[in-house]
């Protein structure tokens, strides 16, 4: 165990790191947060508990604190904590004891916050419904409300847990404690079932918390599009038609109280919305517009959209076109042309006249994205809603995804941070981030980057020198490049039915609610930590670290680099692995694509698209030599394995006759019969469920080994016994040289940075 000192406002762990340790707070205090849900881990808080192979919350000190350090992966590595400390029993299992109650508190606190939210939402807005009808004026629409509903728990705390963790805590944790410290395995079992309480009951509290960010604004929202808008709007009616409008008041202010206590809305917003309403004179006239001064453009756009959704399904199309600089005829052609296209008797047809129709909608849409794009970027102010629908969801026309959805998304632009983080983006964000020179523009079809396209155009002489250097800063070239060839493939591809893809969103791909298909961050999250949890390796690559002054000229460490993911704008069925890298540079993300509407298991999605990132970054790393057997990696002894099936002496016949089957259906491509066993290895093989033969089995085994949880739990099953036991062996050969070097680094005066320490964890994964 180790003992470090940590700073005010120190990150400690970060949401989806890898867990690798468990830190238990001698002195100070931790925030565990997540959005807006904070819980402060006093002194003998444990961070990590909560957590199995990912940390699932940020962990920042909230004041300067010192913690003792002690590795963990499993429940073993408590044994070793354990041994010979006897004392270290009662003080991590009443760690783990009392945090895992002050989370059930949080747990219930939350509960109750998403039942009073839920309930005093639909409350309200029934009796909105009645007073206006009492009243006799008309009430305006509001359709967020058609899909609110209560929250359908999956993470769920029991009611007997509560009680059970209350009454422990309070009359007999004592007699307990005394009775657990008597054995390790007694000990061990008591602090890892606290943990996956703990876990789980974390899980639940992310849950409450992003049900409501998603719903929130229903309440109080940015745009002014909300309830207390509502009740705002028709106190002013009714004080200008002489009502007694006491009752009213009341409601506002109740409802004011409620926003208040509810804790989840950013302090200005509420100060400024209650403000406008307590500071407002109500005795305008009936005779004037009921419209509140103070209501900005936002609440205008969403009452546009109200009157429109009912009037006309066509005027968001004019909308997104004349914001695209269309004149009045060309926006009559384009709407005849989608107007024929929907008349048609069967929109996804095959026959010549659909996809003579398809075909040019396709080019107008991306000419039209384009223009917008570039609009958008010289706008000083945010695009309205309708132009967001356009650009993230590929929205275009009401009639052709239905009023009810059109209603859905328009609510959904308020929320799709949902769908971009970091390493995760839609389409117009990441177009932006390469606007911006944050990225640069993706490979087209024929794997030329934009450099090397302005160098193929100066070598046919389409430009000259001096253009190449003037193109290479061009934004607008670069957006025109990664639409004109990324966005048009990707989107397409990403649809999974290229013969009958329309890049506009239409109602017959939204087989499932806009809500359960949306693709957000989190859910990718997910998929792609569960294949880290078996394939541990996955996403690290062999970097060189240098430091000559100190004895290190040339010295290949491991290092993860998660991929970037683009939404595309469609209701698709397939994600691609579009490049392995960004660069020529090792260490840059690969790029994948997904719908980011879909009702395919996300799941599958993720771990056939990583299949083939495995295939193509070693053919990148291994260059010409990539199949060349003589040169061992992953491509070279599966292109031989395949290639030489026939003869091999270790295949069965069944065995041969799979692969001649797996080769017809992959057309004769073998990176496509690696991918379904690359399948087939994380969802069975994992399980020591067999699927793979003999030789493919040793070959994942080398190249994509389980992690160490795995590979411990299959040690015993004979058909990876010595695949892994080699494995274990090599490893080790790693560990004691990289350890040498190390020692001779630190004595010649080197400093072991994070980087460093990262190569070393690696070979313990």
């Amino acid at each position: 165990m180790e003992t470090i000192r940590v700073q005010k406002n120190q990150i400690i762990a970060k949401q989806n790191q890898k867990v690798k340790a468990w830190y238990l707070i001698l002195e100070g205090s931790v925030i565990q947060r997540n959005s807006y849900a904070r819980v402060v881990l006093e002194k003998d808080g444990i961070i990590g508990v909560s957590e199995s192979d990912r940390y699932l919350c940020d962990y920042v000190a909230r004041q300067d604190s010192v913690l003792v350090v002690f590795p963990y992966d499993t429940a073993d590595d408590l044994i070793k904590v354990l041994n010979g400390q006897e004392s270290m029993r009662g003080v991590l299992l009443r760690a783990a004891l009392k945090q895992r109650q002050m989370l059930l508190e949080t747990y219930a606190g939350f509960q109750n916050l998403v039942r009073q939210f839920h309930s005093f939402v639909e409350s309200e807005y029934n009796d909105y419904t009645m007073l206006c009808s009492q009243l006799r004026i008309d009430g305006e629409s509001f359709t967020r409300m058609d899909n609110f509903k209560p929250l359908d728990m999956v993470h769920k705390a029991e009611n007997w847990e509560v009680n059970n963790s209350t009454s422990l805590m309070k009359g007999y944790l004592e007699a307990y404690l005394r009775l657990m410290q008597k054995d390790d395995s007694l000990c061990i079992g008591a602090i890892m079932e606290a943990s996956y309480q703990t876990r789980r009951v974390t899980q639940g509290i992310i849950e409450m918390v992003e049900y409501l960010r998603y719903n929130q604004d229903i309440l109080l929202s940015e745009s002014g599009n909300d309830m207390f808008h509502l009740y705002f709007e028709l106190l002013m009616k009714a004080e200008g038609n002489n009502y007694d409008t006491k009752p009213l008041r009341d409601r506002m202010d109740k409802m004011a109280e409620v926003i208040q206590r509810l804790g989840i809305y950013d302090e200005a917003l509420v100060s400024q919305r209650i403000g406008e309403y307590q500071s407002h004179d109500f005795t305008v006239t009936a005779g004037n517009s009921y419209a509140t001064p103070e209501m900005n453009e936002e609440t205008q756009d969403a009452e546009e959209w109200d009157d429109d959704s009912e009037e006309s399904g066509e005027d968001c199309l004019a909308h997104i076109l004349t914001y695209a600089g269309y004149n009045e005829q060309k926006i009559e052609e384009i709407r005849t042309l989608i107007q024929k296209y929907r008349d048609l008797p069967d929109m996804l047809s095959t026959d010549a006249e659909a996809f003579g129709l398809r075909k040019q909608i396709s080019q107008m849409f991306y000419d039209t994205y384009y223009k917008v794009f570039m609009r958008t970027m010289g706008d000083k102010e945010e695009p309205s809603p309708i132009v967001e629908m356009f650009l993230n969801f590929g929205f275009m026309d009401v009639q052709m995804v239905g009023e009810e959805n059109a209603n859905i998304l328009y609510d959904l632009t308020e929320h799709l941070d949902m769908c971009n983080s970091d390493h995760v983006f839609t389409i117009f964000s990441w177009l932006k981030s390469i606007y911006q020179g944050k990225n640069e523009p993706s490979k087209n079809e024929f794997d030329l980057d934009y450099t090397g396209y302005l160098t193929e155009l100066r070598k046919t002489g389409k430009i000259t020198p001096n253009q190449v250097k003037e193109y290479a800063a061009n934004r607008e070239m670069k957006i025109k490049f990664e639409i004109q060839n990324m966005f048009t493939s990707g989107n397409r591809i990403t649809y999974g039915r290229i013969s009958t893809f329309c890049p506009i969103l239409g109602e017959n791909d939204l087989i499932n609610s806009i809500d359960k298909m949306l693709v957000t961050v989190q859910k990718l999250d997910e998929a792609i930590n569960n294949i880290r949890k078996i394939d541990f390796s996955v996403f690290y690559r062999e970097v060189v670290f240098s430091d000559p002054n100190k004895g290190i000229n040339s010295e290949r460490i491991m290092k993860e680099v998660l991929p970037n993911i683009i939404l595309m704008p469609n209701a698709g069925t397939r994600a691609q692995m579009w490049q392995e890298t960004a660069g020529v540079k090792r260490d840059t993300p690969a790029r994948y694509m997904f719908p980011i509407f879909t009702a395919v298991d996300l799941d599958d999605m993720m771990i056939e698209t990583t299949g083939r990132f495995r295939w193509e970054l070693c053919r990148k790393i291994q260059g010409v030599h990539w199949n060349d057997i003589r040169d061992k990696s992953l491509t070279a002894e599966y292109c031989d394995y395949i290639q030489f099936y026939r003869k091999n002496h270790e295949l069965s016949t069944d065995a041969k006759e799979k692969i001649k089957s797996a080769l017809q259906r992959g057309k004769n491509n073998y990176r496509e019969v690696f991918v379904k066993d690359y399948q087939n290895w994380i969802k069975y093989e994992s399980k020591g469920s067999f699927r793979l033969n003999k030789v493919s089995r040793e070959i994942l085994i080398t190249y994509c080994p389980f992690s160490k949880q795995i590979r411990e739990e299959l040690k015993s099953n004979p058909m990876y016994q010595s695949g892994l036991h080699r494995y274990d062996i090599q490893t080790a050969k790693k560990v004691q040289r990289i350890q040498g070097v190390y020692d001779k680094y630190v004595k010649a005066g080197g400093f072991i940075n994070a980087e460093l320490k990262e190569n070393l964890d690696y070979y313990s994964l």
